[in-house]
């Protein structure tokens, strides 16, 4: 299959989970679930969930897992797109093609189902179906809780607010989820993750460019083209330890430092 066959087969997987994970019996508050349901299901590449599962694979992780870790980091991060969107935040009112979370439903309803969808999120990695072990379902719930918290994806938005520190916010903010997509794969194995820790650190940038130049409308210039290409190469070295094994993951950093939309 091509890249895009096996992405686009992750995608279809995460959001078959999701949808099983988002039942409407699951609460009398209907609406908070439709809610839930609209900031998470529908079109997205998936990446981060992506990412877990192909790093899980270099160590034979079963893909039913990982898959529920990409589901959980999955829902860590809609949750962070619909509190991003609120007029206290970033004032959008689109998002993925379609009208944003509260302008959809409302402000409160916009907030309550990004606080349930970061909740959900450690209720599956709390889950033995997750793992057996207690001790990688702690290990799997810590990594998380810090990326996404003061010292990563909260943080970043808030210095993003206060300085607009673009590098530093992408280390916090958009590298930290990043980060534990690719670790939380040898977490699961209870293996070294140092090696995906430098693929993902590098990959995170060099999305984060591309991604900064969709929203300018502009091609690289040769300052950004150059510095794209020697983050997807720092990121693709880092992997030679794992072989062909690792061809997907090295695949998906040439994806997003190329991408257009």
């Amino acid at each position: 299959m091509s890249f895009e066959d096996v992405l686009f087969r992750c995608a279809e997987e995460t959001n078959a989970l999701l949808d099983r994970l988002l039942p409407f019996d699951a609460t009398p508050a209907r609406r908070l679930v439709e809610a839930m349901r609209y900031a998470t299901l529908g079109e997205g590449k998936r990446l981060r969930p992506f990412l877990v599962v192909e790093s899980a694979a270099l160590f034979d992780v079963p893909r039913a897992r990982a898959l529920r870790v990409g589901a959980a980091l999955e829902c860590v991060h809609c949750y962070s797109l619909v509190h991003d969107d609120l007029p206290a935040m970033d004032n959008d009112d689109m998002r993925r093609g379609k009208a944003a979370t509260h302008r959809a439903f409302d402000e409160a309803t916009a907030i309550l189902a990004g606080d349930a969808l970061l909740s959900l999120a450690f209720e599956i990695l709390a889950d033995p179906s997750t793992h057996p072990d207690a001790n990688i379902r702690i290990a799997l719930s810590f990594h998380l809780a810090k990326a996404s918290g003061m010292a990563g994806m909260i943080g970043g938005q808030m210095l993003d607010i206060l300085m607009g520190d673009a590098v530093q916010t992408q280390k916090l903010k958009t590298g930290a989820l990043f980060r534990f997509a690719c670790e939380g794969g040898a977490i699961l194995a209870n293996a070294d993750a140092s090696r995906l820790r430098q693929y993902a650190d590098n990959i995170g940038l060099a999305y984060q460019i591309a991604d900064d130049l969709l929203d300018a409308g502009t091609a690289p210039a040769e300052r950004d083209k150059a510095r794209l290409e020697k983050l997807t190469a720092s990121g693709i070295a880092a992997l030679d330890i794992y072989g062909s094994r690792a061809e997907p993951l090295r695949q998906a950093a040439r994806f997003m430092a190329k991408r257009r939309k």
